[in-house]
This record gives structure tokens, C-alpha cells and sequence, in this order.
């Protein structure tokens, strides 16, 4: 499964012209409000109508040299806004029903109920739902049209953070059940490293990157990496754990991270998120710390951050980190690609 597709579309003084190529999968569609990002999606679902083309797995849903246009409803797409837009005269069975009966995949209706966990709802008129159940109720009825592309615009956005942590796990399912292209429309970067392996970055309605996450996160060009938020993922293995100190050991490479007691089996793969504000460069090994991460790095690449300050990208044991310094900080430290020194890393977590 693959999505191409180029649009220019203009709507009063915007305009969008942005092409996309995109494996199966989740990418973020990423970038501050009024980007183009939802217009986007509206391209790709036929809601309105660009110049350029489309095309999903091999089949053309536009296609402006051979003058072809399919309307939304003979394009395989599965779309999930950010209110669910549910039928409130109907329970969740009764919206469910409806999905299947005009897609004609009554087959999957009871594999998706389950998925979702939807069997203690089936019975509950919409309008009585919180917002993470109307969006699981979405999320299950937009993959009962068996959908080649499915775009989800902001699906979280109206919800709480204790909603939205009960509906990310059935989110992050999504690429397993629907090996699928999935463009995931959001400006949340937690969203992004909890659920997307991919992310296309728009700006003033074009894209201004795309590619997979771990590599534009640390791009020091492009705008993640000078965010307040700014954050690398380490892939980890869980070596062992220490409840009596409440704490995991963790393996990158030949390095130990410690962090906070997981819920994981030894040997288990995860990944820490570190946020460059959390990360501190030495030149020498602090000898009494209360840091328990440690580690040696290589300084890769710096670039202008703020005044007087800096983002410095890191390697270790083959992987980015990101760290911020003040340009004073930077003469007095010597800093410069090639540089031995130590990243006193303070928090993290598991992504």
C-alpha cells in the first residue's frame, strides 16, 4: 500500500501546493495551525477539488491529464475528525450497523467491536458517550468502509489528557490491523513519537520535509529540533530491573540507562524519549552526581538556536541527542564537531 498525490489548491489568500509519497503506515502531518493540513486531507478525500493528482496502492482517484476525478464516495477512504461526528439519533450498534451495511462488511463488524472494545457501549445512544468513546466509536466505523487511506484530523484534539491516554493505545493497534497509508493530522509532538513512525512537516501550505521520524527529528534545518519540546527516541532493551530502587536498567549499544521501574519483561524493546532541555554537556565525567545517565558523546553538528544560545546534536553509541547550550557555554566548553564529551542526560521517559 502507497499514497502519491500533488495538489495546488488556492482558497482566498492561501494556497496549498504540497505532494506527498507515502508508504503504509502512520505519518504525521505536522505543522502550527493554519498550514494547510486539513486542506490537505480534504484534497486527498475528495471534498474538494485541487489541480494535480492521487493516486492509492495503483488505483487513480484523480488524475488531471486524463481528466479523472472521483468523488469522495468512490474513493476507499476512511476519515475521523476531530468530533466524531456521530449519528445521535442511533446507538453505537446502530452507527456501527449503518457503516457496514453500506460498505458491506457486516463480516467485520463484531472483529471491530472487539479491536475497540466497544461491547459495553453497543447499547448507548452517541450523545451519551465521553469523547474518547464517540472517537474509538470513529475510529471503528471509518475502518469498516475497508479503507485504502485513512486520514485522521486531529482526532484527539477536543479531548483531555486523561482521554486521550485511554484512547492512544487503540490508535498505536491501528498500523497492525490496517497495514495501510494512515496520515495522522495533528500539532502535538507527544502525539507524533507516541504513534507515527513517519512525519511530513508543512509550513505556509507546502511540505517542507517528510521522511521517517527518528532522522527529521534531530535535522537540525528543520523546525522540531528547535522547539521547547525538541526530543530524540532511543531504542532501548529492558537488561534487568531493581525494585528495591525502584528503577530498570536499559541497554543502548553498550551503554546503561536507568530510569524509573517499567512494567516490562527483560529483554523487551521500547523507546526513551529525552527532550534536549533535559541534557547537560561536560568535558569530564562528574565524580559524585546525582545523575544516574552518564554518557559519552560526539558532538555531530550546532546550529543557531536563540540568542546566545544553541542546539547541539549528539551521537551516541550511533544514535542522535539533542542538547541545548548557551553560546557561552559553547566557547567556554570548546564545542565543535568531532568533540569528546560527556551528556549528563535528567529525564526520561518511555515513549
Amino acid at each position: 500500500m502507497s499514497l502519491n498525490a500533488a495538489f495546488r489548491y488556492r482558497q482566498g489568500q492561501f494556497t496549498l501546493d504540497a505532494a506527498l509519497d507515502l508508504p503504509a503506515g502512520v505519518t504525521a502531518l505536522f505543522g502550527p495551525s493554519g498550514c494547510g493540513k486539513s486542506t490537505l486531507l480534504r484534497c486527498l478525500a475528495g471534498l474538494v477539488r485541487p489541480r494535480g493528482h492521487c493516486r492509492v496502492n495503483g488505483e487513480t482517484w484523480q488524475d488531471d491529464d486524463r481528466r479523472l476525478f472521483l468523488p469522495t464516495h468512490r474513493r476507499a477512504v476512511g476519515l475521523v475528525f476531530q468530533d466524531a461526528r456521530l449519528f445521535d439519533h442511533l446507538d453505537v450498534f446502530g452507527n456501527l450497523r449503518f457503516a457496514a451495511r453500506r460498505a458491506k462488511t457486516l463480516d467485520r463488524l463484531d472483529e471491530l467491536i472487539r479491536l475497540f472494545d466497544l461491547a459495553p457501549l453497543l447499547h448507548r445512544r452517541s450523545a451519551t458517550l465521553s469523547g474518547g468513546e464517540r472517537q474509538r466509536v470513529a475510529l471503528a466505523r471509518a475502518l469498516l468502509t475497508r479503507p485504502k487511506l485513512l486520514l485522521l484530523d486531529e482526532p484527539l484534539a477536543a479531548l483531555d489528557a486523561r482521554r486521550k491516554a485511554e484512547i492512544l493505545p487503540y490508535l498505536a493497534r491501528l498500523p497492525e490491523q490496517q497495514p495501510i497509508p494512515i496520515l495522522y493530522v495533528t500539532h502535538n509532538l507527544d502525539e507524533v513519537l507516541h504513534l507515527a513512525q513517519r512525519i511530513a512537516l508543512m509550513e505556509g501550505g507546502q511540505i517542507l520535509a517528510a521522511g521517517p521520524l527518528d532522522a527529521l527529528l534531530t535535522r537540525l534545518d528543520l523546525p522540531l529540533a528547535l522547539r521547547p519540546d525538541a526530543s530524540v527516541l532511543l531504542p532501548v532493551e529492558v537488561e534487568n530491573h531493581q525494585p528495591e530502587h525502584h528503577l530498570s536498567a536499559l541497554r543502548l549499544g553498550r551503554q546503561r540507562l536507568w530510569t524509573t521501574l517499567l512494567a516490562l519483561p527483560v529483554g523487551a524493546r521500547t523507546q526513551l524519549r529525552v527532550q534536549a532541555r533535559d541534557v547537560e554537556l561536560s568535558l569530564d565525567p562528574p565524580s559524585r552526581s546525582a545523575v544516574l545517565n552518564v554518557l559519552p558523546a560526539t558532538v555531530m553538528a550546532i546550529a543557531p538556536h536563540r540568542p546566545g544560545q544553541c542546539i547541539v546534536r549528539l551521537a551516541i553509541e550511533q544514535q542522535p541527542l539533542l542538547a541545548w547550550v548557551s553560546e557561552r557555554s559553547r566557547q567556554a566548553l570548546e564545542l565543535e564537531p568531532g568533540k569528546q564529551v560527556y551528556a549528563q542526560i535528567r529525564g526520561l521517559e518511555v515513549a
